[in-house]
C-alpha cells in the first residue's frame, strides 16, 4: 500500500488518519482495512465498533482514546503528543476514528499536528454517518424534488456558539446535525423561531447502522417531546427537512410528500 507522503521519506515513522465509518463493521473501507494491518499502534476512538480491530496485526498494540460527548474524554492534546511520539520512534501508526476523520472528527487538527512536525502521513477516508444513517432508514438526504443540497452542522461548537438557524432555516437544504442531542429541544426551538413550519418533517435516529439502531420520524415540533419520552441518547444523528417524510418507518407522524408539493 503506497503512503502519500509529505517529503518520499520511508525511513521514520507515519501516521494513517483512518475513518471507520457509521458503526457497521461492514461498512469499514478495504484501504481503511489494509492500512489498519500495517500499524504497529492503533489509537482507537470510543464510537469505533470494535469488531474492525480483526484487520489489525495481533502483534500490533490497541490503544483506547476514547472521546465522547458528555463523558470524560482523552484530551486531544495528550492525543497528538502520543501520536507525534509513536511516529517519530519509528512506529505506524492507525489513528482510527468513527465515521470519517474530516466531518467533526478533529482530523484536520491532527492533520495540522503531523504536518508541522515533518511527519508523513496519509489519510483513509470514512463513510459518515451523516449520509450512512439517514440512508439505513430511508431518507435520501438530497432529492431532485424536495432537497437542493445538504447541510452537515455540529451542535456541539467549542466555542458554545450555536449555527446560525435562521440561515440554516431558510437554506431550502437538509439539516443533519450530528453532537445535538443535548441541545435538541433548543434546535427544534431555534428553527421555528427562524420560521421553519412546525410541521417539517424530522428525524433522530440513534445508533445508526447497528443491529441496535432506533429511530424516531416526528416533526420538529414534537421531536424533542418524541425522544425525551423514548429516552435517546447520544450517539445520535438528527434529520431536518422534508426528505425525512421518505423514511420507511413505520412509527412515523410526519406527513407524505404533500408537505412539499
Amino acid at each position: 500500500m503506497e503512503l502519500a507522503g509529505q517529503n518520499g521519506d520511508k525511513r521514520g515513522g507515519r501516521v494513517f488518519l483512518i475513518g471507520a465509518g457509521p458503526g457497521d463493521p461492514e461498512l469499514l473501507t478495504l484501504k481503511a482495512a489494509r492500512a489498519l494491518a500495517l500499524a504497529d499502534v492503533v489509537l482507537v476512538d470510543d464510537l469505533v465498533n470494535r469488531a474492525v480491530l480483526v484487520h489489525v496485526s495481533p502483534s500490533a498494540r490497541v490503544v483506547e482514546v476514547g472521546k465522547r460527548g458528555g463523558c470524560r474524554s482523552t484530551p486531544q492534546a495528550f492525543i497528538e503528543r502520543l501520536m507525534l511520539r509513536l511516529a517519530r520512534g519509528g512506529k505506524v501508526v492507525a489513528r482510527l476514528k468513527g465515521g470519517d476523520p474530516f466531518i467533526f472528527g478533529r482530523g484536520g487538527e491532527e492533520m495540522l499536528a503531523l504536518r508541522r512536525a515533518g511527519i508523513e502521513y496519509e489519510v483513509v477516508p470514512g463513510i459518515t454517518a451523516g449520509m450512512a444513517v439517514p440512508a439505513a432508514c430511508g431518507i435520501p438526504v438530497t432529492h431532485r424534488a424536495l432537497a437542493r443540497g445538504v447541510t452537515f452542522v455540529t451542535g456541539h461548537g467549542i466555542d458554545g456558539a450555536a449555527p446560525d438557524w435562521k440561515h440554516l432555516a431558510a437554506s431550502g437544504m437538509t439539516l443533519v446535525v450530528y453532537m445535538g442531542m443535548m441541545h435538541l429541544a433548543a434546535i427544534c426551538a431555534a428553527l421555528l423561531a427562524a420560521g421553519m413550519p412546525p410541521n417539517m418533517p424530522a428525524a433522530v435516529v440513534e445508533q445508526g447502522t447497528l443491529p441496535s439502531q432506533r429511530e424516531i420520524i416526528a416533526t420538529i415540533a414534537t421531536l424533542p417531546l418524541r425522544a425525551a419520552a423514548e429516552e435517546f441518547r447520544s450517539p445520535a444523528i438528527i434529520v431536518i427537512g422534508d426528505v425525512v417524510a421518505l423514511a420507511h418507518s413505520q412509527r412515523s407522524e410526519a406527513p407524505s410528500m404533500e408537505r412539499a408539493a
